[in-house]
């Protein structure tokens, strides 16, 4: 430890010729009655701003009091005090006979209102002018060190406070502990709390503090345990600093005791112990609690307000937090930059537009527009609100980006399908030096997912493994959700096999990736390796093995983990869970049962179910059925043209072209569109897109051509058309403008412009429809390629003229 306290930096003043003696109070002349008495002493005595000091310090000049120590040191006092340390100087320097008061109080008024630079010159001068420091002088500069994370000098510090004698003082060694724990150096600040002769209830809290705010939480239990066996009571402060850790830890019953002893020791009037305790409990998933203490206090401070919005978020009760928010501004409380960002993030979980604007002009009105963390929560905000423009605004205009403001963009980006910007702003996050973190990655990966591309996928999982983020879970699960979605599904298994630890998320990812892909063996036997270990299933697993039921027609397993999720788990079925029900039986052509099933549905049914009702009697060619589900989603959603498009087909299909003729002139007069069919493929690194019928790629006179010759191979291997669904044209045209569907032109392309044996990977918007899922299968039998197509719905895998799904999809 140094003992002597190195500061090379040059004095902002002058330093006086050292004193030859130094004065302490003990030493000062008697002072005059008079001047105690005189109305100058008392009106600075009753002051209580800085501008009652300025309007007084006419009268003591006037007076002649100026040079009396009462008025010195209490002018000093009062500046030092309201953070007027250039006036506390004025003040200080002209007096030739200084008391070392003077030196102590302004020696504070720099560590607590200055920089630590200029503190410990003025410290370093105080040596020069042979005052001899006091105990609180070290631990005044010691707090600021702590406060700064200035180790370094804080050392220096605790260097000179052993060297002057107080490496004993109970004082000035609570001082050291706060500086090693505020500065992560638990270990070293537990080796000086075990090395003091003689603890007090500060010391004990400061420690406690450390170990809580360190993440040790456990440990910081265990000494609250350790100080009542060496007869220290616990006081609120104790309180206050071990409650976020039973908070991090989840422990309620622990919870409880430590209420128990709040009530026990009469501290449940403390405002902040009070706070302390709706933070817990709503941490902790008892958010009822919370509130029922919430409404118990007398008193609330900005911070009880703020612990209950955050509290009701985290819980996901949005609603609820923006009603406590909005009582809050009722009650007249000033909200605070914590406040901002707890509407915020409400708002952004409601979809809340509106009330997401307020918050911004409110924000704006409390002149927050520079706190980067309250422009963070409003970029996500906007982002979660499909105002991605009005978050592009607001990051554009942003001082001081951090990593969290790129990655609240990112994410913002490919949370509104944007997903080129989201990588566009990940490369030039890259470009600036910003070393990306474990929420980039899980924020872009799944961004590349989206698009699908096998190249970019194996590049940015190169890139995790270059910034050391390969052992992290979150990236981890991220990258087996991706290469699943690229229909990498073998090297999604082998990156899952790899993992040490798997959190739900990752079994859950491995299961709908073998879904999508139509291997509902594989994603069964998974989820029961999954339920032999220590990670329980949730409500998304149970969803991803229906999901994987439905694709594979496995309808008995099906109802099996449908019954099981509840009787087993405990899990209550959502509306997702309903609709991945009525899939299952719908695909398996069980309509009546379906019907039935939504008929005894404990909860409203929704769109999803209706719209899987609807997909089903298209698949099966049931009319009446399809009308029945129509009529409901009309109803539900009046303003989504593709449930009429669905309608139309069926009608089609029937051949009730006046039907058809009828839901189409439904959807003209209100305006609605068809989806047009977009299908894409990558090819060097470039995205070519193709539209139903389009003819503006540079290439497209070739894949037209090809594509008729392709057609004559295919008839000749025994391809017959489906044009059923055409009316009003003749059957060249009809044949026409089925295979100038979306993915027909991508997978020419695709065949065009790559070497033989190299696999074709399509993405469409759209489900496939029939005729083009059976010209697929025979493109890939004549030109001997395998052709991977991801519609909306699953993963096809063509080869050697059959799909992966079976022909059932």
């Amino acid at each position: 430890m140094s003992s002597q306290l190195i500061y090379s930096s040059p004095p902002i003043t002058k330093i006086p010729t050292p004193r030859p003696n130094s004065h302490s109070l003990s030493q000062r002349t008697s002072i005059p009655l008079h001047v105690y008495k005189h109305p100058a002493a008392i009106l600075l005595e009753l002051s209580t701003s800085i501008k009652e000091v300025h309007q007084i310090l006419p009268h003591i000049i006037k007076s002649n009091l100026y040079t009396e120590h009462l008025f010195q040191t209490k002018l000093l006092s009062i500046f030092c005090n309201h953070g007027c340390i250039a006036e506390a100087a004025r003040v200080f320097e002209p007096i030739e006979d200084k008391l070392d008061v003077l030196y102590y109080t302004l020696l504070k008024g720099y560590a607590k209102h200055s920089s630590l630079h200029e503190a410990l010159l003025f410290f370093v001068r105080m040596k020069a002018d042979n005052v001899r420091p006091v105990v609180y002088n070290f631990t005044y500069l010691l707090k600021v060190c702590g406060d700064k994370g200035e180790l370094r000098r804080g050392k220096e510090i605790h260097g000179q406070l052993i060297k002057n004698g107080f490496s004993s003082n109970v004082f000035a060694m609570t001082g050291v502990v706060n500086l090693y724990s505020k500065c992560r150096l638990i270990e070293e600040a537990y080796k000086m709390f075990d090395r003091m002769p003689e603890r007090d209830l500060v010391s004990w809290n400061t420690i406690i503090s450390g170990f809580a705010q360190n993440g040790l939480a456990k440990l910081a239990l265990g000494l609250v345990v350790r100080m009542q066996e060496e007869g220290q009571r616990p006081d609120s402060i104790t309180l206050v600093s071990i409650l976020p850790s039973v908070a991090n830890m989840g422990s309620v019953k622990i919870g409880r005791s430590v209420h128990g002893y709040v009530l026990r020791a009469g501290f449940e009037g403390l405002v902040n112990v009070n706070t302390a305790l709706v933070d817990m409990y709503s941490k902790c998933g008892y958010i009822r609690i919370g509130r029922l203490i919430f409404d118990g206090m007398r008193q609330r401070t900005t911070v009880s307000w703020n612990s209950m919005i955050d509290g009701y978020v985290r819980s996901g009760y949005a609603e609820e937090a923006m009603g406590i928010f909005e009582r809050m501004l009722d009650e007249g409380v000033e909200p605070t930059d914590v406040t901002i960002m707890g509407a915020a993030h409400a708002c952004a979980d409601l979809g809340d537009l509106d009330r997401g604007i307020f918050v911004h002009k409110l924000s704006d009105k409390l002149k927050l527009g520079g706190n980067v963390s309250v422009m963070n929560s409003l970029i996500s905000m906007y982002s979660k609100c499909k105002r991605v423009d009005l978050a592009v605004h607001i990051f554009g205009k942003l001082h001081g980006k951090t990593l969290v403001s790129w990655n609240a963009m990112i994410l913002g980006f490919a949370q509104n399908g944007r997903v080129n910007d989201a990588l566009n702003y990940f490369y030039e996050m890259h470009s600036q030096n910003l070393r990306p973190d474990t929420f980039t990655m899980v924020s872009v990966i799944p961004a590349l997912a989206e698009l699908s591309v096998t190249r970019q996928a194996k590049w940015i999982h190169g890139y995790c493994i270059r910034s050391c983020l390969d052992d992290d879970i979150f990236v981890m699960t991220a990258l087996v959700d991706m290469y699943a979605k690229c229909g990498e599904i073998h090297t999604a298994r082998k990156l899952f096999n790899r993992m040490n630890e798997r959190h739900v998320t990752t079994w859950n990812a491995m299961i709908d990736g073998y879904g999508t892909h139509g291997l509902g063996k594989a994603a069964i036997e998974l989820f029961n390796e999954m339920q032999k270990g220590t990670v329980k299933p949730n409500d998304v697993t149970f969803l991803s093995v229906l999901s994987a039921c439905s694709h594979a027609g496995m309808v008995e397993e099906g109802r099996s983990y449908f019954t099981s999720m509840k009787r087993d788990y405990g899990i209550e079925p959502a509306l997702d869970h309903y609709g991945a029900m009525v899939d299952l039986l719908g695909r398996a052509g069980r309509l009546d049962e379906a019907l039935n099933f939504i008929q005894k549905m404990p909860i409203e049914p929704g769109i999803n179910v209706y719209g899987a009702m609807l997909g089903a009697c298209k698949i099966h060619k049931n009319v009446e059925l399809g009308e029945k589900a129509a009529k409901k989603l009309f109803a539900l959603n009046p303003d989504e043209g593709g449930y009429h498009v669905l309608l139309a087909n069926i009608y089609a299909t029937a051949s009730m072209w006046g039907e058809v003729a009828k839901v189409r002139t439904i959807m003209k007069k209100k305006g609605l569109q068809k989806t047009p069919g977009c299908s894409v493929v990558e090819l060097r690194n470039e995205v070519h897109s193709f539209y139903s019928g389009t003819t503006n790629h540079p290439q497209s006179k070739r894949i037209y051509a090809f594509l008729e010759e392709l057609g004559d191979k295919m008839k000749a291997a025994g391809y017959v058309p489906d044009t059923s669904s055409i009316h009003d044209v003749e059957d060249a045209v009809k044949e026409q403008l089925n295979s100038t569907h979306s993915e027909r032109l991508a997978i020419a392309f695709g065949l065009l412009n790559t070497s033989d044996g190299t696999p074709i990977h399509v993405r469409k918007n759209l489900r496939v429809c029939g005729d083009c899922h059976t010209a697929t299968k025979y493109i890939s039998l004549v030109t001997g390629r395998e052709i991977i197509v991801r519609d909306m719905q699953r993963f096809h895998h063509f080869k050697n003229g059959t799909c992966s799904c079976g022909d059932y999809w």
